[in-house]
């Protein structure tokens, strides 16, 4: 028994019938055209609603060598014009410099606030999103100088040219605030520095002085002592020599009585009994090497002599040394060094070595009256400008990607249909068949 049922043609795998779905796509054009329309229509709305946003730059490049020649030359603190750039870069990028201004600035900021969020919360998204620093590539070698750029994102009602020029003076001033309070302190450590040198001169001088006076006074006393015992060992020998003298004076005139010399004689005039009548008179000369006994100065020269000894009060004028220890002793009463180390009024005329210091200390303290405020520390190459159209929303390109992926999303629409409606027509047409091709396979096999 033959049967008339006949399984639909189907393309080889892996072949596309071109004509095929062109001409299934063109049977539904009017669903194509209106995806197309509908998503091209939500794009265009959605260019023309969304918030626009523009961006600004600003550049920073070093300032010129004169411009921080006056801070260089101070000799206590060196600041290149790269490394002010550096400074004022990382000042830029700091977040406290940024949040500091921030909050100096909330006015400039309102759009940034949502509902439920707090300050910092606001920043945070603003200095993620919004603020961008750029920095030269270093494996680029087309830059001429180096430089730093900042940029800025901001959606519209944001006066975003206040905001960055405000934001770069902002932390341009940060940083020379920071430079000034860095400068006042190395100046006033080293101040302090120069002040302890100059304070331990002042106390080596006192030491030295007081070395020096107690030295003077040491000596004085040592010569004073020495002095005053030479002069109590000449009275005591001048003293003993006095009543020696006595002594010998004493057995002299008992020699001289038992000789019956009362008179100054010589031993020949003794032994030559000369008698002296006859009107002439003679004239003996003894010349000898010999001293003559005491007792030939008769008694009454010796006793006379006695006499002076015994009643002396002092024996000082005796010998000459003892005047000129008088003389050395009213020497030492004062010693005029010494008055004259203790009379010095301004002292620090006389210490040694100190006058580089004081030559120091006067330019630090005129460093005080070093102005910074207006020093240039980088150039503002290129400030922030008002932009002309926004950075986005891209009006043109999204209206063509809209219409681009309208297009595409039609068609996929299209053959999706198309390959539904397809597949229902072939159920319909085979569902007759079907008993028939069964029963025609039921007898083949009983055969």
């Amino acid at each position: 028994m033959s049967s008339s049922f006949r399984i639909p043609s189907v393309p080889p795998s892996g072949e596309v019938d071109i004509a095929a779905v062109f001409h299934a796509v063109w049977q539904q054009k009017v669903l194509v055209l209106f995806v197309t329309i509908g998503i091209t229509l939500a794009v265009a709305a959605y260019a023309f609603t969304a918030t626009p946003e523009y961006q600004v730059s600003s550049v920073l490049r070093p300032a010129a060598i004169n411009e921080l020649d006056a801070l260089n030359r101070s000799g206590v603190y060196q600041l290149p014009p790269g490394d002010a750039l550096i400074k004022v870069g990382a000042s830029l990028e700091s977040y406290e410099t940024r949040l500091n201004f921030f909050r100096a600035n909330q006015a400039l900021f309102k759009p940034f606030e949502r509902p439920g969020r707090t300050l910092e919360q606001s920043f945070d998204a603003f200095n993620r999103d919004s603020l961008k620093l750029v920095l030269p590539d270093p494996k680029k070698s087309d830059s001429l100088s180096a430089y730093i750029g900042l940029g800025l994102n901001y959606p519209k009602g944001i006066d975003g040219v206040s905001v960055l020029n405000k934001f770069v003076d902002y932390a341009i001033d940060a940083e020379r605030e920071q430079i000034a309070a860095d400068l006042k302190v190395i100046v006033k450590n080293r101040l302090t520095e120069l002040e302890g040198k100059i304070e331990a001169a002042r106390s080596s001088y006192k030491m030295t002085k007081d070395a020096r006076i107690a030295t003077l006074q040491e000596a004085d006393n040592l010569k004073r002592a020495q002095l005053q015992d030479e002069l109590k060992a000449l009275r005591q020998q001048i003293k003993t020599a006095r009543q020696d003298r006595i002594a010998q004076l004493g057995e002299a005139i008992a020699i001289a009585k038992s000789l019956g010399i009362e008179k100054p004689t010589t031993p020949s005039a003794l032994g030559e009994k000369t008698s002296t009548s006859g009107g002439s008179s003679v004239m003996r000369t003894e010349i000898n090497n010999q001293q003559i006994p005491l007792y030939f100065m008769g008694v009454e020269a010796l006793v006379a002599e006695r006499a002076a000894l015994l009643q002396r009060k002092s024996d000082d004028f005796t010998e000459g040394r003892i005047a000129q220890i008088a003389r050395e002793l009213q020497l030492l009463q004062s010693n005029r060094e010494i008055e004259v180390l203790k009379q010095r009024q301004n002292e620090d005329l006389f210490l040694s070595g100190v006058e580089p210091l004081r030559a120091e200390v006067v330019r630090l303290k005129s460093l005080g009256n070093l102005d910074i405020s207006n020093m240039k520390l980088v150039t503002v190459d290129r400030k922030a400008l008002e932009p002309m159209r926004p950075t986005s929303p891209k009006k043109l390109l999204l209206l063509a990607l809209g219409l681009l992926i309208g297009a595409f999303l039609g068609v996929l629409a299209a053959l999706a249909r198309h390959a539904v409606l397809n597949g229902r027509r072939v159920t319909e047409r085979a569902a007759p068949l079907l008993p028939n091709a069964v029963t025609s396979l039921h007898e083949r096999a009983t055969l």
